[in-house]
């Protein structure tokens, strides 16, 4: 006999592990409403099999997995509806709701690896050396050398942070002002890091706040550290995006090649090619999870191997 189907009460339990991961972990909006989705989805799937939250089983979770597979959802999207559907049988069974986890023993879709698009540290040089051609050259005016000291400061802060460009463009103007070696950010979820600024980069955007000011006279007071005349009040991440692919286009660089997002990326692949920890990458890019942080693992890899080639005392080069 199939058990009771009960989608109000369904909906409660998912309503409350909504609340849990919002109040427990920050999740943010764009995330409940993602979970909402998928749930929703696996609740109405388990309803026309006369299931519900209470009574499924592993086979039917892999059942829901499958005929998402059959209407051609993409591995990543499964595999994200599949991360859902786990933490919510977890919070069930941690709740004393279910007296099992169905979920513990599934394994996910199969993805391929995604390596990110990244730059080149001689190419990183290359447009931070197109960046500063004409550098306190007199015959420009006052605006050209204003644009090109804000975006020599965006793009100190960014390589030398790895910021989210959402976390780089709404930097408050306080950010500039500490003495201290780190800065402070607000990122994913309002969860807060400490993240170091190199010498470089307080120099660049000291010189941009000096030309500001100059420009901007004594009254001016945008909070901001970046301010500009849009909606926000503060640099909108389309402008920054396209002026960096102008810059990418002067540097010899295909403009489908860079982004704020790219150069993020090579600020961690570069510092994980000269040593660095994985988790102390995870920390300083805000990555909740160390999983989001291991598609850097190539970098890794090819690190090992070239540790092995150098170092080993019976490896070829060290013995030709």
């Amino acid at each position: 006999m199939k058990p009771p189907v009960d989608a109000p009460a369904d909906l409660g339990l998912m309503a409350a592990f909504l609340d849990m991961i919002a109040s427990e972990r920050g999740a943010a909006r764009l995330t409940l409403e993602a979970y909402r989705r998928d749930i929703s989805e696996y609740i109405g799937w388990l309803k026309t099999r006369g299931s519900n939250l209470k009574t499924a089983d592993t086979a039917q979770l892999r059942d829901f997995l499958s005929s998402l597979q059959q209407k051609g959802v993409k591995p990543a999207t499964a595999a994200r509806k599949l991360s859902a559907l786990r933490q919510l049988h977890k919070f069930l069974f941690a709740e004393g709701i279910r007296s099992e986890d169905p979920a513990l023993v599934l394994e996910g879709p199969r993805r391929g690896m995604t390596l990110p698009k990244t730059l080149s540290v001689a190419e990183v040089a290359r447009l931070f050396q197109v960046l500063r051609e004409g550098e306190g050259d007199a015959a420009r005016s006052n605006g050209e050398q204003l644009r090109q000291a804000r975006m020599c400061a965006l793009m100190e802060l960014l390589y030398a942070t790895g910021l989210r460009v959402s976390e780089l463009i709404a930097l408050p103007k306080s950010a500039a002002r500490s003495q201290s070696p780190l800065i402070n950010i607000r990122g994913k979820g309002g969860r807060e890091r400490l993240v170091p600024m190199s010498d470089a980069a307080r120099k660049a955007i000291s010189h941009y706040q000096q030309l500001l000011e100059a420009a901007s006279g004594p009254a001016f007071a945008s909070p901001w550290l970046f301010p500009a005349d849009s909606d926000s009040g503060h640099l909108t991440r389309q402008a920054f995006a396209r002026d960096l692919k102008l810059l990418a286009a002067m540097a010899g660089i295909s403009a489908a090649r860079v982004s704020p997002h790219v150069l993020r990326h090579a600020f961690a692949s570069h510092l994980l090619q000269n040593g660095a920890d994985l988790r102390v990458v995870q920390e300083l890019l805000g990555h909740a999870d160390i999983s989001t942080t291991q598609i850097y693992t190539h970098v890794l890899d090819e690190r090992m191997k070239a540790m092995v080639r150098d170092l080993h005392p019976m490896s070829d080069d060290q013995n030709g």
